[in-house]
């Protein structure tokens, strides 16, 4: 344990952190770039927050050329289109610099988040965590990690599984109300944690591991009954710090807090690194051509008026399914929370009509946190990041000018590459749920300074000994596709 505290075990960290900081430099020091990076967005949206939009004029005119089409506001009125209105706070904290080191301020602030997870891990990870998590990083999002805030709510992800794993309740639905506010998808986490905290107290009826289909509605009922018994009052405090928050600033800008965060996401079309345009290019080679791939709502999306909405519609369905499917699991303690969190994520990204590279910070802390490192895990998945991070620096570089226009080139190649990562996830996220290879068995915890308490199958609650424990399925894992 004092190797693991030692200030060599931070060296990896700063290793891949530095390694990170000179992959993104170089957009410090374009001024053709220096205006289209992601935190210069974050820049436009803290100053007319705080300012109003006449603030703009201090910032080179095409860095915030996307706010031309809002009315003159005065400050407090403008929040960020597309993220919940909570991360205008987190925009705001490089302002307290001066305005021309802000990206620079901006990627300092993620790589502190980044040494934070890490140290995270080193306390609370099974042995060898802190390092997966590293090298999954420098894989993964090695131009990202340090212009994207996704590691912020990742961040608070992996703090809600800590405290949830130490019953320490009323904590892990605080951190988890914030990490809704400052990105939308961490909500899904949301009943896997309540179900958590119920079993935990021995307050939810639990059924038999052989259980038969024909009994379920009859264990589903009973189950309802006994919601008189269930703990309430974290729920309770989670809804109200989402709601005064969000009323708070729908007070400001009610479109900014509520109506813009459901258009984005009702509204937009199915981005072209989603699983969804892996459909519409099989479907385009059986005859179904897409109209256009144009860049609109933050990033380049595929336009088939024939297919759209289906796509939708069916990765919709597929998500209640698997949301459904995860929560039977956890009901019948198949699954502990930090499995059903990753597998939550897992289906979330497998089924959505957006896949962008940023995504994966928010299952790389919780992957290492559960010691999904053997050899199935780092073999697959990082061939997914490597694919991602190919995507992300080898394509989407030949696109910079192409993006100022609206209807736009894919250069060749970049499907196939697109197609061969979600068909990959794909399998991982079916492995995943079903426990092919043993997927989701966990690794040795470091309980040694904490007491963990865990519920039994019949609900009762015991205390395990301080020696370290390894978790493991309750259920016999599957050997695989049949």
């Amino acid at each position: 344990m004092q190797t693991r505290r030692s200030g060599m075990g931070y060296l990896p960290i700063v290793l891949v952190t530095l390694l990170m900081c000179s992959g993104v430099a170089w957009e410090f020091f374009i001024p053709s770039f220096l205006a289209t990076t992601d935190p210069a967005r974050y820049q436009c949206y803290a100053l007319v927050f705080w300012f109003g939009t006449s603030a703009t004029h201090v910032l080179p005119s095409p860095q915030c050329a996307f706010l031309n089409s809002v009315n003159q506001k005065s400050a407090f009125h403008l929040l960020p289109f597309e993220y919940p209105p909570l991360t205008v706070l987190v925009f705001s904290l490089p302002l307290l610099i001066p305005l021309l080191n802000y990206q620079v301020a901006f990627a300092l602030l993620m790589a502190a988040v980044t040494i934070g997870i890490y140290w995270l891990l080193q306390r609370y990870g099974p042995s060898g965590s802190p390092l997966i998590f590293a090298l999954y990083l420098l894989i993964g999002v090695p131009a990202l990690a340090l212009v994207r805030f996704d590691l912020l709510p990742a961040l608070l992800t992996l703090l809600c599984m800590i405290a949830a794993e130490r019953q320490c309740w009323t904590m892990a639905y605080c951190l988890l109300a914030f990490g809704v506010l400052l990105k939308i998808y961490p909500i899904l986490l949301f009943p896997a944690l309540f179900i958590a905290e119920q079993q935990a107290l021995g307050r939810l009826h639990i059924p038999a591991d052989d259980l038969a289909w024909r009994d379920v509605p009859k264990q589903c009922w009973y189950t309802l009954q006994g919601a008189q018994r269930w703990r309430w009052h974290n729920c309770l405090l989670f809804l109200v710090i989402l709601l005064v928050t969000t009323g708070i600033f729908a007070s400001l800008d009610f479109h900014g807090a509520v109506v813009s965060q459901l258009s984005y996401f009702l509204h937009r079309p199915v981005q072209v690194e989603s699983t969804g345009s892996t459909v519409l290019w099989i479907a385009q080679h059986m005859g179904i051509p897409w109209q256009r791939i144009e860049y609109s709502y933050g990033s380049i999306n595929i336009i088939s008026d024939k297919l759209d909405q289906s796509v939708s519609l069916v990765g919709t369905i597929c998500l209640l399914v698997g949301v459904a499917y995860i929560l039977w699991l956890q009901w019948r303690k198949k699954l502990d929370i930090v499995q059903a969190s990753i597998a939550l994520i897992l289906v979330f990204l497998a089924t959505g009509k957006t896949f962008s590279p940023q995504y994966f910070m928010w299952l790389i802390p919780l992957l290492a946190y559960s010691g999904a490192f053997n050899r199935f895990w780092f073999f697959c998945w990082e061939i997914i990041l490597l694919l991602t991070t190919i995507l992300y620096i080898f394509f989407y570089s030949q696109l910079p000018t192409s993006i100022n226009a609206h209807i736009i080139t894919l250069p060749v190649g970049f499907l196939a590459v697109v197609n061969a990562r979600n068909t990959l996830f794909v399998i991982v996220t079916l492995a995943y749920l079903f426990n092919w290879w043993q997927i989701r068995l966990r690794r040795w915890l470091p309980l040694a300074q904490i007491r963990s308490r865990e519920a039994t199958t019949d609900g009762v609650a015991q205390e395990y000994p301080p020696e370290p424990v390894i978790r493991r399925e309750v259920e016999p894992a599957h050997p695989g596709p049949s």
